[in-house]
């Protein structure tokens, strides 16, 4: 037990260090991402209503977005940036002659790792998700713009035996130029609802108004007219909030829910699918990115030596992140399974942090 206290100081030093830098690496770049949004922002100012507040209010919801991307990158830079300083002043190597072997000063980082897995975890499930959301109807609202503009027919959505086609998504999910093309079982026309709006109310229940009927049957052709009509669909505000965060941002719980309503409607889920790996999976780069911070601290300090190794951490940070998003693209483009693309950079990653520790202790 006496043996293991100086261990566990040394611990808790090496993880302080760790926190500290890292923490100060996020810093600067969160600082930097906002930074870069104030001025992407900036070009859309006095559009409808979008005022500096507006902006600012737009950019501070997209922080938590940031935090969950930047945290495993903080995490790689910091723990470089500690280790370096650690080897310049001799620490690391009073360390190593006190006893610390190479799997336990990785076991310390791993465990460090982990606080940031959950801190990622949970501003990616819970807190990003709604942010965003909210960032976009502050931009939307401001503007006076549409969710569905972009989309030249509107958006298309398949509901059973209908096809839905809806011209304009406001921000607070309000339907507009709404049309149901009700088919049979054999696919043929039964009928096309045209509604001017649509709200809703609870339950997948839309309350339709002014809306124009046109039925097809063996007597011919009726077209009919009301007021207002409660209709029933599979859309819901939390479908309709895919429309506003883009799959990488959503929450795990709402993209599983979205993939169950492609398939049941026989769509593609692919890209769905491998958003909700990698949020799975994501918060796990983070004990991988220090790991692979690890071997940098077995080198005899030089001059420029924590330059230098800052600088390969923020190479190796961008190149997973180009990796995990080259390899979503290359999935969807080439039908890999899903869990393959999400799952391989980080594994690349695992087995390039393990080679390089195996071949720091032969040396």
């Amino acid at each position: 037990m006496v043996a293991l206290a100086p261990m566990k100081i040394l611990a808790r030093y090496l993880a302080m260090e760790t926190l500290v830098s890292s923490l100060f690496v996020f810093t600067a770049l969160m600082t930097l991402y906002a930074f870069f949004d104030l001025l992407n922002e900036l070009g859309s100012l006095g559009q409808g209503g979008y005022g500096l507040l507006n902006i600012l209010a737009f950019v501070a919801l997209s922080v938590p977005g940031h935090v969950y991307e930047l945290l495993p990158v903080a995490a790689l830079i910091g723990t470089l940036f500690a280790l370096a300083r650690l080897v310049s002043n001799t620490e690391f190597t009073i360390m190593l002659v006190s006893g610390m072997s190479i799997q336990r000063v990785a076991g310390y980082l791993m465990v460090v790792g982990l606080l940031f897995t959950v801190l990622t975890f949970v501003f990616g499930e819970l807190i990003a998700p709604a942010s965003e959301r909210y960032a976009q109807q502050v931009k939307l609202t401001a503007t006076h713009a549409l969710v569905a503009q972009a989309f030249r027919s509107g958006l298309w959505v398949r509901d059973g035996q209908s096809f839905i086609n809806i011209r304009e998504v406001t921000p607070e999910n309000e339907l507009r130029d709404v049309n149901i093309y009700a088919f049979d079982d054999a696919f043929r026309l039964q009928k096309i609802s045209h509604a001017g709006q649509g709200d809703y109310l609870r339950d997948n229940r839309w309350r339709l108004q002014d809306i124009t009927e046109t039925r097809f049957g063996g007597g011919g052709i009726s077209v009919s007219h009301m007021p207002e009509e409660v209709w029933r669909s599979v859309l819901t505000p939390g479908i309709m909030s895919v429309l506003l965060v883009a799959p990488e941002k959503m929450s795990a719980s709402n993209l599983w829910s979205y993939i169950q309503h492609l398939r049941q409607n026989k769509q593609k889920t692919e890209r769905y699918e491998i958003a909700l790996w990698s949020k799975l999976f994501y918060p796990l780069a983070a004990p991988v990115m220090m790991l692979i911070a690890l071997p940098f601290a077995y080198h005899r300090p030089r001059s420029g030596a924590v330059g230098a190794r800052v600088f390969a951490g923020i190479m190796l940070g961008l190149g997973y992140h180009l990796l995990n998003r080259l390899f979503a693209y290359l999935g969807l483009l080439n039908d890999w399974p899903p869990l393959l693309s999400a799952v391989l950079p980080t594994l690349v990653f695992l087995l390039v942090a393990i080679a390089m520790i195996r071949k720091v202790q032969k040396q």
